[in-house]
């Protein structure tokens, strides 16, 4: 039995599941982050994509009665991150990712993705400011994140934790 098995003995995901929605999402979730590094923006056909990715993919991968369910949670998720943009909170992209990203969260491994949204989202932070003080910051010395102050690109986080969870759950899952 590995250490993670006993943070995470009963992942919800089956493991055949993750491992499809992590190779089929991953470009989005990878556009994501580095058109929001590059110039603070998720671009709304990223978001698409990652939501049409679901809807093609999920009934193929799992029961009709299940992909309701996980299209519901994108319609919740939607509805409180437009709560939360209208207040203020959050951007409009990060509201819809996370909306578009809700359906191949597994609700009971909602523990999980929080956890790792708090590690990735404090590592993302971290080596950015980091990477902003290096030369590392010459190979895109053009990029918006370096100089828009009070402001932080979520969508390297929010990719991230969806492509661990979706990872983790191709390794551990159920």
């Amino acid at each position: 039995m590995s250490a993670f098995s006993t943070l995470a003995p009963a992942l919800q995901i089956p493991q055949s599941v993750a491992i499809w929605l992590f190779l089929l999402c991953l470009p989005a979730c990878l556009w994501s982050a580095w058109n929001d590094l590059s110039r603070m923006k998720i671009p709304n056909k990223a978001v698409l994509l990652l939501a049409v990715t679901f809807v093609i993919a999920a009934p193929l991968l799992m029961p009709l009665q299940q992909v309701g369910w996980q299209l519901l949670q994108l319609v919740v998720v939607l509805l409180v991150g437009m709560v939360m943009n209208g207040a203020g909170l959050i951007g409009a992209g990060d509201a819809k990712f996370t909306a578009a990203a809700a359906p191949y969260v597994m609700l009971g491994d909602w523990k999980l993705v929080v956890l790792l949204f708090a590690t990735t989202t404090l590592a993302a932070v971290a080596v950015h400011r980091l990477a902003g003080l290096t030369p590392l910051r010459k190979l895109a010395p053009d990029w918006e994140s370096w100089t828009r102050k009070g402001d932080f690109p979520m969508g390297l986080p929010l990719g991230g934790t969806l492509s661990l969870y979706l990872l983790i759950g191709a390794v551990y899952g159920g």
